[in-house]
C-alpha cells in the first residue's frame, strides 16, 4: 500500500532533507519515527520519498512525502502516532491512501516557494532563523518597483544557470516561472515564486539578486544582463536560508492532495490564494 502524508518543519533543526550519515536530516527523523510507529524492529526500514529535498535552514509548510508499507492503520492514526516519535520542530499535517502510480517527486507539475525577509535598522530576535533580513535605515525602504519590473524577465521558461549552485544535480539549467510576486507589509518584503521545478540555491539566489535592485545598487534591467550571462560568477551572492519556505507543491487533481495548512506560520496566507 502507498501512503502519501503532509509535513511541516522548522528546517533550522535540521542538516536538510536528504539522509546523512550524522542522522540529523529531515528525511532520518521522519523514516526512525516511521519505523518506530510501526513497532516491529523485524520489518526493514521505510524508504520515503519527497517532492523537494530542502536545504539546511530551509523550512516547509507544506512538503510531500510518499511511501510503502503493509501496515494497515487509519489514517488519523498514522498521523497521531509518527507525530508522537518526531520532534517539536516536525509535524505531520495529513495521511492519506494514494494509488500505486503516485510519486511525490516525479508527479509534481509545479512548486511554490515564499522567502520571508525582515527589514529595518536592527533585527528581531522573535524571528531568528525564521526570517532573512536586511538591514535597512530608518526612513529608507527597498524600491518595491525596481524589484518587481526586474522581476518581469524571469517569467517563463529560462535557462537559470546564473542562479544555479555548483553543487547542482539537476540535468538541465532550463525551468520555468509561472509566477514571481514581491509583496509589502510594514518592515516585511516576501518574494513568491512558482514554477514547474527550482534549481539548487535557486530562491535564494534569485533574491540575492533582487535585492541588488531594490537597493539601488543595480538598475532593473541588469537582472536580464545576468540572466543572459548564463554565469554564477554575474549574479549576487547566496541569500541566508533562513526565509526560505517551501509552501506548495503541486499534483494533477485526481490525487486529492491536500492544500498545507497555513495558519500557524508567519507567511500570510493571502500570498497564496488565487
Amino acid at each position: 500500500m502507498r501512503l502519501a502524508l503532509g509535513l511541516q518543519y522548522d528546517g533550522a533543526a535540521f542538516s536538510g532533507w536528504q539522509t546523512q550519515p550524522n542522522g540529523q536530516t529531515v528525511q532520518d527523523y521522519l523514516e526512525k519515527a516511521l519505523h518506530q510507529f510501526v513497532g516491529d524492529p523485524q520489518l526493514p526500514p521505510i524508504k520515503t520519498i519527497t517532492a523537494g529535498r530542502t536545504d539546511t535552514g530551509v523550512h516547509a509548510l507544506g512538503q510531500v512525502v510518499h511511501f510503502d508499507t503493509d501496515i494497515v492503520r487509519p489514517d488519523i492514526s498514522w498521523v497521531r502516532g509518527v507525530n508522537s516519535f518526531l520532534p517539536s520542530s516536525m509535524v505531520v499535517q495529513w495521511v492519506k491512501p494514494v494509488s500505486a502510480d503516485f510519486d511525490a517527486r516525479y508527479l509534481a507539475f509545479e512548486r511554490t516557494y515564499c522567502y520571508a525577509l525582515y527589514t529595518g535598522p536592527q533585527p528581531s530576535p522573535l524571528v531568528a532563523n525564521k526570517a532573512g533580513y536586511l538591514q535597512i535605515p530608518q526612513g529608507q525602504s527597498l524600491n518595491m518597483a525596481a524589484m518587481r519590473e526586474a522581476s518581469q524577465c524571469l517569467i517563463g521558461e529560462q535557462d537559470f544557470s546564473s542562479f544555479r549552485s555548483s553543487e547542482c544535480q539537476s540535468n538541465s539549467p532550463i525551468k520555468t516561472l509561472y509566477e514571481v510576486g514581491i509583496h509589502e507589509q510594514g518592515p516585511w518584503v516576501y518574494f513568491v515564486f512558482r514554477g514547474s521545478a527550482f534549481l539548487h540555491h535557486m530562491v535564494r539566489n534569485l533574491v540575492g539578486s533582487l535585492l541588488v535592485v531594490g537597493q539601488n545598487k543595480e538598475l532593473p534591467a541588469w537582472l536580464k544582463q545576468v540572466l543572459d550571462a548564463r554565469s554564477r560568477q554575474v549574479a549576487a551572492p547566496t541569500f541566508m536560508a533562513d526565509g526560505l519556505y517551501l509552501v506548495r507543491v503541486g499534483y494533477p487533481e485526481h490525487f486529492q492532495i491536500p492544500e498545507p495548512e497555513l495558519s500557524g506560520s508567519l507567511l500570510p496566507g493571502s500570498l497564496f490564494k488565487p
